[in-house]
């Protein structure tokens, strides 16, 4: 039987367990979600890395052949189209280890997903005040 790996606690953690070009692969994500969604906070959820804001904003994890980017169903939906040349689901997308991550791409998920998001959070607030 396999030892259980210890549960993370933060990012640098989950980035730190990978090597090489998965390593570098995740930090150039986190970077990038990181300047697209300066207010949220960094925390692991799921046992993945989670970027947090008014709810969770984007999940990321690597896997053996792909790094799994995960922006709710809301964000998959929203660019449908420009994720098709991936491996897609409902709330997930893969980015192949074999591929350059579009970090372009998910610069604008990101940000949709935050003013998502604000919106919802302002919008239960307005509501609480009612």
């Amino acid at each position: 039987m396999a030892a259980k790996q210890p549960s993370l606690t933060t990012m640098d953690e989950y980035i730190e367990r990978y090597s090489g070009d998965v390593r570098e692969r995740l930090k150039a994500l986190r970077a990038v979600i990181r300047e697209s969604a300066p207010l949220a906070s960094e925390k692991i959820s799921y046992q993945m890395p989670t970027f947090y804001l008014e709810g969770n904003l984007v999940h990321f994890a690597a896997f053996d052949h792909h790094i799994g980017f995960y922006p709710a169903p809301s964000g998959i939906e929203r660019f449908k189209a420009d994720l098709a040349p991936y491996k897609w689901a409902k709330g997930s997308v893969q980015f192949p280890h074999n591929q350059p991550l579009p970090l372009d791409l998910v610069r604008q998920i990101v940000t949709f997903r935050v003013e998502e998001n604000l919106a919802q959070a302002a919008t239960k607030k307005s509501k609480r005040r009612q």
